[in-house]
């Protein structure tokens, strides 16, 4: 079956398809959070087949295959990347009604033109094709990204990084901005034991501070807070269960990291990791205030499921999942004692389990500033929720209980070149749902302006949130 993603996919009416089309179609992307490795940019790395460009790090794609039996080996594993290929393919039949048959078939015709749906029959024909398609100038990973019209990316750094990679970038004049975006979850995990001593001591390395206690180390992020905005870092981002407590004793948090870094007792580190998280949190969040920095928070995903596949793959192989986390108390004594000190910057969250969308929604709400559009952002859907549900359900519920009109959009939040895909299908998605809005008498026909809010939420209000 051909064209199955056609021209008008997701569009299930003449004012969806005018509202895509004219106003929302030819955007640029602002990427604002991703997990494209800047490394691969500055070289503008080729891919010799689809499946190093395709399936390596996909998480979403392996854990589909995982549920259909598929040996290791195939997946993660030491067969050839055809065979690899040869599998997924295979495999695609199957993902009916998940999001990754959408997925598949739209980067599929967008980078490379192909227009059938994928199967064990056409493998030999695609891995051929692509194969071909990625040896041309186009198909590196600067071509992708003009390719896509991406304006911005964001990528995700260790506030270790010497950040050489976005240095090389900016130098060769290429046309997308590449920030780098700071990541500090490693240095809250003070009961990591030998691994968090030999991340503190790459920290003071780095910042050329020698880290002996509390003072020093929020000195050395302070260092790196520096380091990153002149090198045009505005953004920070959190992976946590859910936000940490703000209840510590900073004399006794202080002890127990100087027994932790000196190698002598790590069973209170345990004890103290929430609080020791809480406490850095929060001095950083005043960093990042001082910046006019962004913060964001992704919260509820609850990681490293399979201990035996731990133990065998390492982490981030696709064993995560959606937490039950309880998030709404602790998120506003979180932000309510940076508000207190006038020090909460801007903020997005995002949650990861659909039963706390009217709690996130609700959130933005309670910390507003005079002057500041949307300062407090309930995030779009992410990871599990990117889907056509996930989306539809985080925008109602935003349009709900705040203001659609001061959403900031979509991010790809992804490892993959080929997934700004995701741009078009949220673009479509949002179309289509304002669309229904004015079939049904919700909204009044009036195109150019339904047209321009939607054009906000793709990209302007992006623009002029973040201070690029």
């Amino acid at each position: 079956m051909e064209n199955f993603i056609g021209e008008d996919f997701l569009l299930q009416s003449a004012i969806a398809k005018e509202l895509y089309h004219q106003y929302a179609k030819e955007l640029p992307i602002i990427d604002y959070h991703s997990h494209l490795p800047p490394d691969t940019l500055a070289s503008n790395q080729t891919f010799e087949n689809i499946t190093q460009l395709w399936l390596a790090g996909d998480h979403y794609k392996w854990r589909a295959q995982r549920v259909l039996g598929i040996e290791e080996r195939y997946i993660t594993g030491d067969a050839s990347d055809e065979e690899k290929f040869k599998t997924w393919a295979a495999c695609v039949p199957y993902t009916v009604r998940n999001p990754l048959y959408h997925w598949t078939h739209m980067e599929l015709k967008n980078p490379f033109g192909y227009h059938k749906m994928l199967s064990s029959t056409n493998a030999d024909e695609v891995y051929a094709l692509t194969g071909d398609l990625l040896q041309l100038p186009h198909f590196t990973t600067k071509g992708l990204i003009r390719h896509f019209n991406v304006e911005m990316v964001g990528t995700t750094d260790d506030p270790t990084s010497d950040l050489k990679d976005h240095q090389r970038i900016a130098a060769s004049g290429f046309e997308t901005k590449v920030l780098p975006s700071f990541r500090p979850d490693k240095i809250f995990a003070l009961a990591q034991g030998e691994s968090y001593r030999a991340y503190v001591q790459s920290l003071s390395e780095v910042s050329g501070i020698v880290i002996q206690d509390l003072d020093t180390l929020l000195e050395a992020l302070q260092q790196r807070v520096n380091y990153f905005h002149d090198h045009g870092c505005r953004i920070a981002d959190h992976g946590l269960a859910c936000m940490p407590s703000i209840n510590f004793n900073r004399s006794e948090l202080n002890r127990v990291f100087k027994e932790v870094i000196l190698n002598k007792e790590d069973q209170n580190a345990q004890q103290q990791q929430d609080a020791f998280t809480g406490f850095v949190l929060q001095e950083l969040c005043k960093l990042y205030n001082r910046k006019q920095w962004v913060q964001q928070f992704h919260l509820g995903a609850l990681r490293n499921t399979n201990e035996r596949k731990l133990k065998e793959l390492g982490a981030d192989t696709g064993y995560d999942s959606i937490g039950d986390f309880q998030q709404g108390q602790r998120l506003v004594a979180f932000l309510n004692a940076l508000e207190q000190e006038n020090s909460l910057t801007k903020t997005i969250l995002y949650n990861l389990n659909p039963a706390d969308n009217e709690v996130f929604a609700a959130m933005t709400g309670n910390f507003q500033l005079e002057g500041v559009r949307g300062k407090i952002q309930f995030g779009s859907g992410w990871w599990f929720l990117d889907q056509l549900q996930g989306m539809t359900n985080q925008l109602n519920s935003l349009s709900n209980i705040g203001l659609i009109s001061c959403f900031v959009g979509m991010l790809t939040d992804s490892r993959s070149f080929l997934s700004y895909s995701r741009h078009e299908y949220f673009r479509r998605l949002v179309c289509n749902l304002f669309a229904d809005d004015i079939n049904n008498g919700l909204l009044p026909k009036d195109i150019p302006w339904i047209g321009k809010i939607i054009q906000d939420i793709c990209y302007y209000n992006a623009k002029h949130y973040f201070d690029f």
